[in-house]
């Protein structure tokens, strides 16, 4: 029996408490559809210290937007019909992106040379201008129709349209369903521009991948390089670190320094490459994830390549990959060094335990023989104990055997007490005995 899916009856346990949200995260961010001819103005900004709050407000400014709420934005994610046009917010981790796409204005398309565009944008120009945070990206993208049978015609039509640029450009897809071209160049307005010149009948989700795929793979290149500055400027950091390692090296080899010494300076050099690799760990970790994500979009484009232009994943195998080399390089010297300062601590630390060995079996020989000494003191000591025991014994017999013939006994004490002398030394080296080994039997 056929069941409707409206009335189906659950038969689960209950869901995990972010079930709905991961299901929906291949959802988060649907590609938008975009109707051809079209003008695409793209702004990505740096959001650090800039808060969802701060980005409410400022959208609140757009017409008809003021009942805009924080929680509709906690998607990240969030499409904005207005007059003339459509608004994409997006925030990821370290920036926001802004996608504003309208009808082109008349006259932009091709046959104009470089044509201005930003006076027809369908938003207040003072509004893009105070998007909260730092400008990382900006392009405008113009998308419209054309004849892509004959690549080098529309070729020389874009190349008209950018201002005569050395540009960039290929076919895309494997049937060759559109053409793109780009110079990557910075106008003084501080945008970069794109062409997609695409067949009639292109549809309108097609169009919205292809904006997609271009606007983010330029975003994460961006965001690629960032790491490149900073792998420059530990260059000086890290070759001064690995010259002051290899003379810790040759003096630990060669026992030119104390270990204290070593030590101290060895223990500076950790905790200043340590200190580095907290700063930047993040931004090489980033920059390798931006790096695979502008690979995976360039791979996206299926790129034909036209006769006499590079193609993007020509272009930015010269020109992106030695920066992501370098950056690479760097972050593999950073932790190269790290492991081998803990080489050369565990090193040293072996260096102080042998000498801390030696030094504990030199005092355990001066406690043995002290112990030594002891013993012998000890046992001359005792036989002069037993001595001088055994006389006031003899003493005591002595005035007993006088105090008996002065009684009338019949007695010679001295006679008598010096009879008594082997008895008496006997008698106290055997009580002396008995009571060390009473002792030693109680321990």
């Amino acid at each position: 029996m056929d069941i409707a899916t409206n009335t189906e009856t659950r038969f689960l346990p209950a869901d995990e408490s972010m079930r709905t949200q991961l299901h929906n995260e291949v959802h988060a961010r649907p590609p938008a559809r975009i109707r051809l001819p079209a003008l695409v103005v793209y702004v990505a900004v740096d959001n650090q210290g800039i808060t969802r709050e701060q980005e409410c407000e400022h959208l609140r400014r757009l017409p008809d937007q003021e009942d805009l709420t924080v929680a509709q934005m906690q998607a990240s994610f969030l499409r904005l019909r207005l007059p003339g046009c459509t608004l994409k917010w997006e925030r990821h981790t370290e920036f926001t992106r802004y996608s504003i796409v309208q009808a082109l204005p008349e006259g932009a398309g091709l046959g104009q040379r470089d044509p201005e565009l930003l006076s027809h944008l369908a938003l207040p120009v003072d509004w893009v201008a105070s998007i909260p945070g730092r400008t990382l990206a900006a392009i405008k993208l113009v998308m419209l129709h054309g004849d892509v049978a004959e690549p080098q015609a529309a070729l020389s039509m874009a190349r008209t349209w950018l201002g005569e640029h050395s540009v960039v450009a290929s076919m895309m897809g494997n049937q060759g369903h559109s053409v793109v071209v780009t110079d990557f160049m910075l106008r003084p307005s501080g945008f970069e521009r794109m062409l997609v010149i695409a067949p009639p009948g292109t549809s309108e989700t097609r169009a919205g991948r292809i904006a997609g795929r271009l606007l983010e793979f330029e975003t994460y290149r961006l965001m690629a390089l960032r790491g490149l500055p900073v792998a420059k400027a530990l260059g000086p950091f890290l070759s001064d670190a690995e010259r002051q390692l290899a003379d810790i090296t040759a003096q630990l080899e060669n026992k030119s320094a104390s270990d204290q010494s070593l030590l101290d300076t060895l223990v500076s050099l950790a905790a200043a490459v340590e200190r580095a690799t907290a700063e930047h760990a993040y931004r090489f970790s980033a920059t390798r994830a931006y790096d695979t994500l502008v690979g995976q979009r360039i791979a996206e484009l299926r790129e034909q390549p036209i006769p006499g232009t590079q193609t993007i994943g020509e272009f930015m195998q010269r020109r992106l990959s030695p920066a992501m080399a370098t950056v690479a390089a760097t972050a593999q010297r950073l932790t190269s060094l790290s492991e081998r300062i803990t080489r050369t601590s565990a090193l040293l630390r072996t260096r102080v335990d042998i000498a801390t060995e030696v030094q504990n079996q030199l005092l355990l020989e001066k406690l043995t023989r002290g112990q030594e000494l002891q013993l012998r003191l000890q046992s001359t000591v005792e036989g002069l104990s037993i001595a001088a025991i055994s006389y006031y014994v003899v003493s005591l017999l002595l005035y007993v055997g006088k105090a008996g013939k002065a009684a009338g006994l019949p007695l010679n004490p001295e006679l008598a007490a010096g009879a008594l002398i082997p008895l008496v030394l006997w008698a106290v080296w055997r009580t002396t005995k008995r009571i060390h080994e009473k002792l030693h039997a109680g321990h």
